[in-house]
């Protein structure tokens, strides 16, 4: 039988409903992100270090939340494609309970040992002045945003039921008004407008802060004010209780995926460590060049959610195995080809976008390495994203933990060590060595999906 690669205008039109309105709230999120980076860096450089430090130990705790709430948002998307009210409840209440219990042990965590885990990215080279300055700033921000830590996991417990049950429209709504506030705030309050004393990057955290609880405020107030378009939240919070049968297919399946999302999350952060040891410039560049992968990359995120969602709901109503080949196919070849685009422009703008930022040329220099390199890999990355969410959608989160983490681990890790330890190699061809492991995982990616065997519906009894 001859494979179709591409689909029709409905099709194309179906997929972008679910991908569009994700894509645009994180698009705008990580601009607002963008903005507040650069008002930093106008502050000053080491200021935009300490703050760059924080966001990477602040990402582990988000992706565990993401982690957690999609291992159960799994189970949401076929009992929404089954039509099973009360199963989407019971996922719902597993997802807040998770991400109460996550806070309470990431705020430990992050407020008891901030030194010395800020001081893990400060071993480069530099003076020891430069070293305090980034530690000083680091810790001011990251007590501040200790407080945006629950708003930040209930909002996504929220806006993932919604998502995965059709409704993505309000969550980019909620975000959207967030990052607004965010944006204005941090004008106001970082450089003291308005009355206001200067704050600095306690002004950024707290702008942060303040705007996500506009965000759950806004996501929740709709959710409990429309309940025939979120009947599962009619007597969701009568009881917490979650039968036993399902908590604990939950947790089999949502356990790797939450130890996946960390493990993930710590690479990320242990490769940033490996590539300081270059110097403290390597920091300022890499936290220039994140930030504006941050608002492309939005694209093969979005796309691979809508993946996710779109497969779980083929999966939870049985549909025979050759239609979900034929729609799992053309939306990874959609996802690479949409991704494509978005590469392009991001390369056109490598040497331009360091330029906006108070910074040295040698930084600038690195920044605009860095951003080529991660354009130059970003088709790839759609690809494994893709196939990450399809594995993910039929439960097969053992799979997708040896696809995602182990990969990290196994491979980007033990390289970028070997070469920033034992090797002279400059920082950027050492870069550009450890992005290129992501056509390796492309070919893992494609033979996983090839096997079919996440196939399966797993909400069906």
């Amino acid at each position: 039988m001859k494979h179709s690669y591409f689909g029709d205008k409905k099709f194309y039109t179906s997929a972008l409903a679910v991908a569009v309105p994700i894509l645009i709230q994180n698009a705008i999120t990580n601009f607002v992100g963008m903005l507040d980076n650069i008002m930093v860096g106008q502050v000053g450089n080491s200021q935009m270090s300490g703050v760059s430090i924080v966001n990477q130990l602040l990402f582990v705790f988000n992706l565990c939340i993401f982690g957690a709430v999609s291992g159960a948002g799994i189970f949401t998307a076929q009992f929404h494609g089954s039509g099973n009210r009360q199963g989407v409840q019971y996922t719902f209440r597993f997802k807040i309970l998770v991400c109460l219990i996550l806070t309470a042990i990431g705020g430990a965590i992050l407020g008891i040992f901030k030194t010395p885990l800020i001081k893990l990215y400060l071993a480069g080279e530099g003076g020891a002045e430069q070293a305090a300055e980034f530690l000083r700033y680091g810790q001011d921000y990251l007590v501040v945003m200790l407080f945006g830590l629950l708003p930040f996991a209930l909002a996504n417990a929220y806006s993932g039921t919604l998502r995965e049950t059709g409704q993505t429209v309000v969550p980019m709504v909620a975000g959207i008004c967030a990052v607004v506030v965010n944006l204005v705030l941090n004008y106001v309050l970082i450089f003291g407008h308005m009355g206001f004393a200067p704050m600095g990057v306690r002004g950024a955290a707290l702008a942060t802060v303040i705007s996500r609880y506009v965000e759950l405020g806004i996501v929740a107030i709709w959710v409990h004010r429309h309940t025939l378009q979120c009947p599962f939240i009619v007597g969701a919070y009568r009881s917490m209780a979650v039968p036993k049968a399902l908590a604990r297919q939950i947790i089999t399946k949502g356990t790797p995926l939450l130890i996946n999302e960390a493990l993930w999350a710590g690479g990320m952060a242990f490769l940033i460590r490996c590539y300081s040891v270059r110097g403290l410039d390597v920091i300022s560049a890499l936290n220039i060049s994140s930030t504006i992968w941050n608002v492309f990359n939005v694209a093969f995120l979005a796309m691979g959610n809508a993946v996710g969602i779109i497969m779980g709901k083929h999966l939870g109503a049985g549909e025979p195995e050759e239609t979900v080949r034929d729609v799992n196919r053309k939306l990874l070849v959609f996802s690479v080809l949409f991704c494509l685009v978005f590469a392009v422009g991001l390369a056109a703008i490598s040497e331009v976008f360091p330029l906006i930022y108070n910074s040295t040329d040698r930084i600038r220099d690195l920044a605009a390495h860095f951003i080529r390199c991660v354009a130059i890999f970003m088709p790839f990355c759609a690809f494994t994203n893709a196939a990450y969410f399809t594995l993910r959608s039929g439960g097969k989160t053992i799979v997708t933990f040896l696809f995602d983490s182990c990969f990290v681990w196994c491979v980007c890790v033990p390289l970028a060590y070997v070469l920033s330890k034992y090797s002279t190699l400059a920082i950027v061809p050492l870069y550009f060595l450890c992005q290129g492991t992501e056509v390796l995982k492309c070919f893992l990616g494609g033979y996983m999906i090839h096997k079919g065997s996440w196939i399966q519906n797993i909400v069906k009894d």
